[in-house]
């Protein structure tokens, strides 16, 4: 069996961050060792959350841990949403840059987990921001694009650095 690995994460002007993710249709080993990989990944870059995208791959997978302990969630939907607040966001892909972004204070999830199997919950606070945030990298958009047009002046020359770096580097390994 193979170990999984720290990934490079993509940055902002890579194109694979801004595809629509194919939904996921067998979970075999490929995609479990994916999964470990991500966690690794995440937890090396300190973050609470990790998109397949952001790792070059075009899946419906994402990562997250808010503390709790990690969740998979494979081909998430969210099918309720409640509440709404504004909270700034940060991105392992955007790094250096922060956004306001508004979201769901509550929402409903229907995903598949890592052992296969189909599952509902209900999400608050924290988790249901970054499940949003996560949902979003499946869907080719990025905290970015919550900016207002004073903010994305002020975050331009960030921008312009951050795709400069990816063009010559492809991504960056954490750690």
């Amino acid at each position: 069996m193979m170990q999984p690995s720290v990934l490079k994460i993509r940055l902002y002007g890579d194109p694979c961050l801004r595809k629509n993710s194919s939904i996921v249709k067998d979970l075999g080993s490929s995609e479990q060792l994916l999964i470990k990989s991500m966690l690794a990944t995440m937890y090396e870059a300190k973050g609470v959350g990790l998109a397949a995208p952001q790792v070059g791959i075009n899946q419906r997978i994402f990562v997250a841990d808010i503390g709790d302990g990690p969740m998979v969630f494979i081909n998430p939907q969210v099918v309720k949403k409640s509440g709404s607040g504004r909270l700034e966001e940060g991105c392992l892909s955007v790094p250096g840059v922060n956004v306001p972004v508004k979201r769901a204070q509550k929402i409903l999830v229907r995903f598949v987990n890592e052992d296969n199997q189909k599952k509902e919950k209900h999400f608050e606070g924290l988790f249901a921001r970054v499940i949003q945030h996560e949902t979003d990298h499946l869907n080719g958009k990025l905290i970015v694009d919550y900016a207002n047009f004073s903010l994305r002046q002020k975050i331009k020359k960030i921008l312009k650095e951050i795709r400069e770096f990816q063009k010559t580097n492809g991504a960056y390994r954490p750690g």
